[in-house]
């Protein structure tokens, strides 16, 4: 959705009288799909590649081979094309910010939000918690990965949920999406204890798709991706676990979001 669109539907008693039918179930999100994944989205291939930020030239193959939208959208990148830095990195490419030293119970993650960490987990949450919170632009790679070596058991925790936008416009309007979309959970075992990662789909996400196998993975293996739509990746580890950049701690106090890119270091392991 454009800036005038969501500011329609979040901004005005007539927008917000259709959350229901827009956020309120996967539909739209399930037609967008079926539309994105037909030969016929070819044409919105090109309009995406020349956005500022898409950053094309690092898929996998040139943009006139993909044959739908959803398939350019869900590219792979280039082999080697990018470096995967040391300590652990970032899960996707976005723009982070990092709430440090939170409560389980801390209203999360923005002013006016009503919901805490313990009801994006739905579950027991206890202590205090350092949170990266990743979100994903319609021009962004939008497969996601592991952040740092690490072990799994099993299959991520699937909470169904709603499907609001997870821009600006949107969050200042719905602060609680985090708790209340639709989202994936798994624990990660790591060398600096538990590390959870949770995939937050929004709207236009027609699936939050797994691809990983097995229960080893090592820094920077592939996840899994969203299909179309803007969405969301949140890391969640103890706090002091973790020593992250200082300039991601310094943009974040001053409440700005980074740009990051998969791969990039984003913070070490506390000594």
């Amino acid at each position: 959705m454009g800036d005038g669109a969501l500011r329609f539907a979040y901004e005005t008693l007539l927008g917000r009288t259709l959350w229901p039918v827009l956020f309120g179930s996967g539909i739209c999100s399930a037609i967008l799909g079926r539309r994105y994944d037909s030969r016929r989205s070819r044409k919105a291939i090109g309009r995406l590649a020349s956005i500022p930020g898409c950053r094309a030239e690092e898929a996998e193959k040139p943009v006139a081979a993909y044959e739908s939208f959803n398939e350019f959208f869900t590219r792979r990148l280039k082999p080697g094309v990018r470096q995967i830095g040391e300590g652990v990195v970032s899960p996707a490419d976005g723009r982070l910010m990092l709430y440090l030293g939170a409560a389980a119970d801390r209203p999360f993650p923005l002013k006016g939000a009503k919901r805490s960490l313990r009801e994006v987990f739905e579950k027991t949450a206890e202590g205090l918690f350092d949170i990266v919170v990743v979100r994903l632009a319609p021009v962004d790679y939008h497969r996601f990965h592991f952040p740092c070596d690490c072990r799994t058991d099993g299959a991520p925790r699937r909470i169904r949920g709603k499907y609001h936008s997870v821009n600006p416009i949107a969050l200042l309007r719905r602060p609680d999406v985090y708790a209340t979309n639709e989202r994936a959970i798994q624990k990660l075992e790591t060398s600096f204890g538990p590390l959870w990662m949770v995939e937050v789909g929004a709207f236009g996400v027609g699936s939050i798709v797994q691809t990983c196998e097995g229960t080893a993975h090592a820094k920077g293996d592939e996840k899994g991706y969203f299909k179309f739509g803007g969405s969301t990746v949140i890391l969640v580890a103890k706090a002091g676990a973790l020593r992250f950049d200082e300039d991601l701690v310094r943009n974040s106090a001053a409440g700005d979001e980074t740009r990051v890119f998969m791969g990039e270091r984003i913070a070490v392991q506390a000594k």
